[in-house]
């Protein structure tokens, strides 16, 4: 066996030499790097190897060395920064010394400081190129500085650019900086052209540099507070010039005009970071402290563009005011005002036609009057539909004002019911004739939206149920579909409540025409001949409005009776357990009537048809007092009737004296020589359609008293849920529940409780007087 010898190879370490002159290596590479630095300054990097830089930092850093020599190199740009503001920044202080404030002083100011601000931007941009070539030079260094706790090399330089330049407390470099960048500000501000891009540069570089205090950039602590406190002076200036020279108009396009250069030399020239600032500025000199001034300008303000439809100028306040927190509140309030100021005039102007009229004009002029108070305030609503739509946004809050103001005013006149419901009539009897669908459901869709604004919708039901009543009694109606719609849209506002005695009528004019139907047939099949063709009318009391148990019963002619009777013997036969009461004052009839040259068939009141028979055996005419004595209708209703036959359009009687007012020893007599180019003409019966005072007491009078039921039945109702209610508390939802038709009066709510706690259905709460407990 061969022995074979084993052999190890062992690799041993360099063995490091000893450094006995670390200092001398240190001084050495320093130097290098010291005029490898002032090279870079000096713009002379081509002659340099960075490979050698890279190398001896590397190295020194290696040694230990590294603290030592980041101050080194701090020192050295410390006296390069010093040295070339001395030299370089100093010199370019020409015309920078004041920040100036007007455009007399700028004139002769030089260039404003652009020059010197084109200087500090070719240093910076030099120093920071530098300072990049250098931190490549010292990566090593500046990749181990967390460890010494030190900032970057790049971040250094910045605090030296910083404390050396910018805030040098040799020279004022900072005060003519920011003077001079101030200045730019303040020519553009006042229309001279300026380069933009020095400012931004200047800008950008502030931005650049951290205060070390505050940690905020130093564009914010040093430029930005003094370019708030200089443009705070220049618009107080400018608030002045403006309300001083201008219009409200023309001082709202200046406004806008500065807020958008503000806003665009923020973007071209600033930090963003001031947008907000300045634009609070601008709108608080120019617009929070000028609301009430540009609002309240003769001739210009707000008042006037209201009234003169300016919409464009409305627009522009709206969006100006809008910038500040009371711009829209202060708006909404003038032009509440405003629609409250032409209500009143609106409703002054109906108070004066009807008190400046004689009793028996008012008659004829009191249906124009409230016609022409409702459309007046429709023309005010429509222009202001248009100002929420086009001028203010459809702003909601502005809706609500608008509304509150319409809803204030309208119910200020006593008569605004009344009002909206005549309207709704005329257009249902004759307004709506030849349009269209949609024209019509825009009428009545604008009759409702005053309907909305009434407080006391159970008096304009009543008035509309009387209306109603007598289109469909006289066929008035111009359009069936109009009616329902009309309907429709007030059982959408108020629920089918609020229209059930409403369909109701509508009900009985249904069954009542199927039942003429069979009537006629009835008669066909009689034995006894009948004159005339009687249509009638079956009324359920509980729909209709008129009181059918007082009417006074009027004499009737003998072949009228006939068929009166011939009906109930009729409706008897199929309807047991009911009563019939006939109501002259609400029929019609069509009587033939001879005259010398012309025959006609007059369409009249069932009261006309009585007195003109009454001229049958009568030739020598009759006085208005025996015409009563022989047809018993009211005294009231005969004059009515005759002021139609003898004193309208169609002059069928001749009346002794002259004038509308009857007389009892009035004759009257038939007009042998009427004639007219209508075979059929209709004589309307001349009625005074508004109320007057007295019958306006007797309706306040039935709806107060349909209204103590409704407030017993909303108390009862909430009671019996709650059990037991502190008498605030249901004064408070007992409101709540009724508003929708009416403000229930507390007082009245009051004695509605009383009244029910007399009749046991409430008592007080024995642990609390102001309590009140339901009885089951």
């Amino acid at each position: 066996m061969n022995n074979v010898r084993k052999s190890t190879t062992r690799i041993r370490p360099v063995k490091r030499v000893q450094n006995t002159d670390r200092g001398h290596d240190y001084d050495e590479g320093f130097q290098i790097l010291r005029r490898a630095i002032t090279e870079i300054f000096y713009k002379n990097a081509k002659s340099l190897s960075f490979e050698l830089l890279y190398r001896t930092a590397y190295n020194l850093t290696l040694h230990q060395h590294g603290e030592r020599l980041y101050e080194d190199v701090k020192s050295v740009i410390a006296n390069y920064l010093e040295s070339v503001a001395e030299s370089t920044i100093v010199p370019a202080f020409v015309g920078t010394t004041t920040v100036t404030t007007s455009l007399h002083s700028m004139e002769g100011n030089a260039d404003g400081g652009a020059s010197f601000l084109k200087t500090v931007k070719l240093l910076w941009d030099d120093y920071t190129a530098a300072m990049t070539m250098i931190s490549y030079a010292l990566y090593y260094l500046d990749d181990k500085l967390p460890k010494y706790n030190l900032p970057r090399v790049t971040v250094m330089g910045l605090d030296l650019y910083r404390d050396k330049i910018i805030r040098s407390e040799k020279y004022p470099i900072q005060n003519h900086l920011i003077t001079s960048m101030l200045n730019q500000i303040q020519l553009e501000r006042h229309g001279d052209v300026i380069d933009r891009s020095a400012i931004k540069q200047a800008v950008s570089m502030l931005c650049e540099l951290v205060d070390p205090t505050t940690k905020e950039s130093v564009y914010v602590t040093d430029f930005e507070t003094k370019y708030l406190e200089t443009s705070t002076a220049f618009y107080q200036v400018e608030s002045q010039t403006l309300t001083t020279n201008y219009d409200a108009p023309e001082f709202m396009r200046r406004v806008e005009k500065r807020l958008e250069e503000e806003e665009e030399r923020t973007t071209h020239c600033l930090a963003m970071v001031s947008e907000p600032k300045i634009r609070n500025i601008v709108e608080t000199q120019l617009i929070a402290n000028n609301l009430t001034i540009v609002m309240e300008m003769p001739n210009t303000g707000l008042e006037h563009m209201l009234t003169s439809d300016k919409f464009e100028d409305l627009s522009r306040m709206y969006k100006l005011f809008s910038r500040v927190a009371t711009g829209l509140t202060e708006m909404k309030s003038e032009i509440s005002k405003y629609i409250l100021h032409c209500g009143t005039e609106i409703n002054r102007r109906v108070q004066a036609d009807s008190g400046s009229t004689a009793p028996s004009d008012n008659k004829q002029r009191s249906t124009a009057t409230a016609i022409r108070w409702v459309e007046q305030v429709l023309v005010l609503q429509a222009k202001f539909d248009r100002i929420l739509d086009v001028a203010a946004n459809k702003d909601k809050s502005f809706q609500t004002t608008f509304n509150e103001a319409f809803e204030q005013f309208i119910n200020e006149n006593a008569k605004s019911a009344e009002f909206i419901s005549l309207y709704i009539d005329e257009n249902l009897k004759k307004g709506l004739k030849g349009k269209t669908e949609d024209e019509v459901d825009d009428i009545l869709d604008k009759t409702i939206m005053l309907f909305r604004f009434l407080r006391d919708k159970d008096v304009f039901e009543r008035y509309y149920k009387q209306h109603l009543a007598k289109r469909l009694l006289f066929n008035r109606s111009v359009s069936d579909d109009a009616e329902r719609g009309m309907l429709s849209k007030l059982k959408r506002e108020c629920g089918y409540q609020f229209t059930n005695k409403l369909e109701g009528m509508f009900n009985d004019m249904r069954l009542s025409a199927e039942m003429n139907t069979n009537f006629k047939e009835y008669l066909d099949h009689s034995t006894k001949e009948y004159d005339l063709e009687p249509s009638v009318t079956v009324l359920t009391s509980t729909f209709w409005p008129m009181n059918l148990s007082g009417v006074p019963k009027c004499i009737m002619p003998p072949k009228v009776m006939d068929a009166c009777r011939a009906f109930e013997q009729f409706y008897f036969a199929r309807h047991s357990g009911r009563r019939l009461t006939w109501q002259c004052q609400m029929g019609t009839a069509d009587v033939k009537a001879q005259f010398q040259s012309s025959k006609h068939i007059l369409n009249v009141s069932t009261y006309a048809m009585l007195v003109l028979l009454l001229f049958n055996d009568a030739q020598d005419g009759l006085t208005a007092e025996h015409m009563l004595e022989l047809t018993s209708i009211p005294k009231p209703d005969l004059h009515r009737t005759l002021q139609s036959l003898a004193c309208a359009k169609y002059k069928i009687l001749t009346k002794q004296s002259k004038g509308r007012d009857i007389a009892p020893e009035d004759v009257f007599k038939v007009n042998e020589g009427f004639t007219a180019n209508l075979a059929r003409i209709k004589i309307q019966s001349v009625a005074s359609k508004v109320e007057t005072d007295t019958e306006r007491k007797h309706t306040q009078s039935k709806v107060d008293e349909e209204r103590q039921h409704q407030i017993e039945a909303a108390i009862v109702r909430i009671m019996k849920d709650r059990k037991q209610m502190e008498h605030n508390l249901l004064i408070a939802e007992v409101t709540k529940q009724l508003s929708a038709r009416f403000l229930p009066n507390p007082v009245m709510t009051k004695k509605r409780i009383e009244a029910l706690i007399d009749r046991e259905y409430l008592e007080r709460s024995p642990d609390d007087r102001r309590a009140y407990r339901y009885l089951a």
